[in-house]
């Protein structure tokens, strides 16, 4: 009888006994508290965090990261972050300011890290032509598009789970298991946009944007970026009469039959391009995602979308 008292008492003690201690967060509960820039960085982070991670997003859906301007209420976010992960490279102009202000400056990780950023073209070449760039590394000074080619969102996969594991290691296999099975999907979807991309003519591969902002992708999968109506790689930039015509003379000179205009910022200038040159304006997602169940609403998806938009446009 005592033996099955004892056997019984151990039972009840071990159904009691404390869970396995998972990672405490900066604010004190289970798990990592992490912190995305934009719903693309976020979207990434949450394929490899899952349910391991507690994920917050600065920048709402539809939001342009480069005229984002945060609230008491970010700083209070980035500040109880155990992590923050922001794309880097100059797209986040705020995040400076922001990480100063929350004294979380040891906790950023920038998805720029190992890559070779594209430079920015010579600002008196004509339409501002982005086929001839130099490679930089850093955090800024180069062409923060970064997400517009998969295969360097490969390597922010990389980054991630490195970073994961490093501040969570309790859950590592998790999270080198979800970051392979991305990685997987990713790979799928760069094989998929090159045979998008095959039913486009080689002499049809010519690109004209808002801003410069298909660089990478530009770059992977054979395409001329023969202008962009706002100079430079931030949509805040204005151009000039002179540049303005000089883009419209390229556009009739080539022939191009689109401007891609990104659905995140003013179209007004683009318009007013397509009203003089007699071009179609074709409208794709940029900095953003679109909202929970839209078109768009995975980078899967969105880079699926605006593949399909670029080949229906060209071909």
């Amino acid at each position: 009888m005592k033996y099955w008292l004892t056997l019984l008492t151990v039972i009840l003690l071990a159904g009691c006994a404390a869970p396995a201690p998972e990672a405490e967060s900066a604010a004190g509960t289970a798990g990592l508290t992490v912190v995305a820039t934009t719903t693309i960085v976020g979207d990434v982070v949450s394929q490899v965090g899952g349910e391991h991670i507690h994920l917050a997003i600065l920048l709402p859906a539809g939001a342009d990261p480069h005229s984002f301007d945060p609230t008491p209420q970010d700083v209070a976010k980035v500040a109880d972050a155990d992590i923050i992960f922001a794309n880097g490279a100059g797209l986040e102009a705020f995040l400076d300011n922001l990480i100063e202000s929350a004294g979380a400056a040891e906790r950023v990780v920038y998805l720029d890290e190992g890559i070779e950023l594209l430079a920015q073209a010579d600002e008196d070449e004509v339409g501002h032509d982005g086929g001839d760039h130099e490679d930089e590394v850093g955090h800024g000074g180069g062409d923060p598009h970064l997400w517009t080619d998969p295969n360097n969102v490969l390597v922010w996969v990389h980054t991630i789970t490195r970073k994961l594991n490093e501040f969570d290691p309790a859950n590592a296999l998790t999270y080198s298991s979800n970051a392979d099975a991305y990685a997987a999907e990713l790979m799928q979807l760069d094989a998929w946009i090159r045979e998008q991309v095959a039913q486009i003519p080689a002499e049809n591969r010519q690109i004209i944007t808002d801003h410069t902002l298909l660089g990478y992708f530009v770059d992977e999968y054979g395409f001329d970026q023969v202008g962009a109506i706002i100079p430079g790689y931030s949509s805040m930039a204005e151009p000039s009469a002179q540049e303005l015509a000089q883009i419209e003379d390229a556009i009739v000179a080539l022939g191009v039959p689109a401007i891609f205009v990104g659905n995140s910022v003013n179209p007004a200038l683009a318009e007013r391009v397509a009203s003089d040159t007699g071009v179609q304006l074709v409208f794709f997602y940029t900095g953003s995602l679109s909202e929970a169940g839209g078109e768009a609403e995975t980078y899967l998806d969105y880079m699926r979308y605006n593949t399909n938009a670029i080949v229906e446009a060209l071909k």
